[in-house]
């Protein structure tokens, strides 16, 4: 077969760059290579993070397909849910669990294997494994053990919802999961009261409501809200506006179903400066220490957030502080 040479100047390196060339100088390569049926990028031992589809089993890349075929085995958070994925794509991989209720041991397990010489894939139900989904404990013990660790990027539920909700992606902020308990829920909304960025949270839609409702009660009836159901599905859906519009077209439904991704917009430029006007009216003491009690963090964390406020350094704001005490 004849040898095909790196990447020069005068073309890509590609078999038809080079077959040109060539032609070009009157020479011919010495026979023409056959296309290998098997993929030249091996894929040797390793732990691969590969990205699933959220909904529609076509929203897999190519790479992810290859993998998921050439490796060793399969660890997924529901192997049932994953067979219907490789069924369709025609893998026949070795499947095993990797869940929350077991990922203690089998991460141990996983990692031995890997440092045996395995090459494993790592996939959830949906989407890229680790967000808001098991994987942190294998992937950092893997890390410990100086295993290498290949991401295989792929479908993304909030990323997929972000840029098609019509709000601001230059700065914005994934949290996961809205906390279920009411106050603590609200507790992290008047976290954001003032963000300068658009905000990103799963949400369940059992609780979609009631979420939605903080949401207004918290930040305003006001506030621009998109709620993204069950992104890239037969029944997928955004609604967008107000939080109060968007909350009665909720409640005028019998119940919510399927994923939720519900994005928050900043905060208007107005609204931040009624607030920000708010907070300049207490001295710096009493500030740190309202932020201390509601937000739950240290003096400096708090006093780095006055400073933030009013526009001036960290030293003069403590300072201030010092001489108010």
């Amino acid at each position: 077969m004849a040898s095909i040479p790196a990447r020069t100047s005068s073309g890509c390196g590609c078999r038809r760059c080079y077959t040109s060339r060539m032609r070009d100088t009157g020479s011919e390569p010495a026979q023409t290579a056959a296309v290998p049926e098997k993929s030249t990028h091996a894929t040797g031992p390793a732990l691969y993070l590969v990205g699933t589809p959220i909904g529609n089993l076509e929203d897999i890349t190519l790479r992810a397909v290859r993998v998921l075929k050439e490796v060793d085995m399969i660890a997924c958070e529901d192997t049932r849910q994953t067979q219907k994925l490789l069924n369709h794509h025609g893998i026949t991989t070795r499947t095993i669990s990797y869940h929350e209720h077991n990922e203690m041991t089998r991460a141990a397990e996983l990692v031995k294997e890997l440092q045996e010489g395995a090459s494993v894939a790592l996939v959830t139900d949906a989407g890229m494994p680790g967000i808001s989904d098991p994987g942190f404990r294998l992937i950092s013990l893997a890390i410990r053990h100086h295993v290498p660790v290949v991401p295989i990027p792929g479908a993304s539920a909030f990323l997929a919802a972000l840029v098609a909700s019509g709000l601001p992606t230059d700065s914005f902020r994934f949290s996961g999961f809205l906390p279920a308990k009411r106050g603590e829920r609200r507790a992290a909304l008047e976290a954001i009261k003032t963000s300068p960025r658009t905000q990103v949270f799963y949400e369940a839609p059992h609780r979609a409501v009631e979420a939605l409702s903080d949401v207004v009660e918290v930040l305003g009836s006001a506030r621009h809200v998109v709620i993204a159901r069950e992104v890239t599905k037969l029944h997928e859906e955004f609604l967008r506006g107000r939080a109060s519009e968007v909350l009665e077209t909720l409640k005028s439904r019998d119940g919510v179903r399927g994923e939720i991704t519900m994005l928050i917009g900043k905060a208007e430029e107005e609204e931040a400066r009624v607030e920000t006007g708010a907070f300049a009216r207490l001295g710096v003491r009493q500030r740190v220490e309202q932020i201390i009690a509601d937000e739950k963090v240290d003096e400096k964390s708090a006093l780095k957030k006055v400073a933030k406020e009013r526009g001036i350094s960290k030293s003069e704001a403590y300072r201030e502080l010092q001489r108010s005490k």
